[in-house]
């Protein structure tokens, strides 16, 4: 528990009962059924399933992308119905920057847009978070210049130069070698360190999960449902046996049922 919910505060994000489904050429898919969570501000909120649960089309929905065929998502209160400068998304694909304009104009650019800053003000907030990303000396430069590494911190620092209310990352890692995921993961908790920004982070990786995330809802195989929602191992407890042990929890309460299911159904 948060001390954000002992506290007995409102969430900041509330998801009711919110079943999504879209429609291909040939079905209409049920991508997740009836879930509920809720996630209080600074919260290192992680969903966790395997491809195909629907945690991405969850996230869109908290985006105001995709609108529930059941339930209702607030956010602070209000019912979520469109997108708004108050979600900001980073996907995992390096191509989500503009490429013809330079990291300071990308981190700019939804600032402005928005009317949320304007001039001076808009270049400032943005080199404020483009520092805090390590690439001030990268300022100027265009994206096909930058690493998938870099690209991915200059889409963090556009979206956090929002002060959004929650930023929502989809898998942003997915695509980054080993070492350079590693990285990642270390920046983004130090990022968390000097803001507590409210994340909700979509993975599949029960390791990434348990290393990025304050607390991890586990979703089933598709439909995506509630399994559970864990607590992940305190950071200043985070020794590797508590997160084997913990990762082993995870795993078999994700996949055990699926295989018993598999081997009644070849019986």
């Amino acid at each position: 528990m948060t001390s954000t919910q002992s506290q007995g505060s409102a969430p900041l994000l509330d998801v009711r009962g919110v079943t999504l489904q879209y429609k291909t050429k040939e079905h209409l898919v049920t991508a997740t059924y009836r879930v509920d969570f809720q996630v209080f501000k600074s919260d290192r909120y992680i969903l966790l399933g395997p491809s195909g649960c629907g945690k991405s089309t969850l996230l869109k929905a908290v985006g105001g992308y995709l609108a529930p065929t059941e339930g209702e998502i607030r956010l602070k209160g209000a019912v979520v119905t469109k997108p708004g400068p108050d979600r900001m998304m980073v996907f995992q694909e390096f191509d989500q920057l503009l490429p013809w304009k330079t990291v300071k104009e990308n981190v700019m650019f939804p600032l402005l847009a928005s009317g949320k800053a304007s001039g001076r003000a808009a270049e400032e907030k943005a080199m404020q978070y483009i520092d805090k990303v390590k690439l001030s000396q990268f300022a100027d430069h265009h994206p096909h210049l930058l690493s998938g590494g870099m690209k991915q911190r200059v889409a963090i620092a556009r979206g956090m130069a929002m002060e959004p209310d929650v930023l929502l990352m989809d898998e942003p890692f997915a695509a980054l070698d080993a070492l350079t995921r590693r990285k990642m993961q270390e920046e983004l908790l130090q990022l968390w360190d000097d803001t507590h920004f409210t994340v909700i982070f979509v993975t599949h990786s029960i390791p990434e999960a348990i290393k990025i995330g304050s607390r991890i809802l586990l979703l089933s195989p598709h439909p995506g449902q509630v399994k559970a929602e864990l607590a992940s191992v305190p950071r200043d407890q985070a020794g590797a046996h508590a997160q084997e042990a913990l990762a082993a929890t995870i795993h078999e309460m994700l996949f055990t049922e699926q295989v018993e299911a598999q081997e009644v159904h070849h019986v």
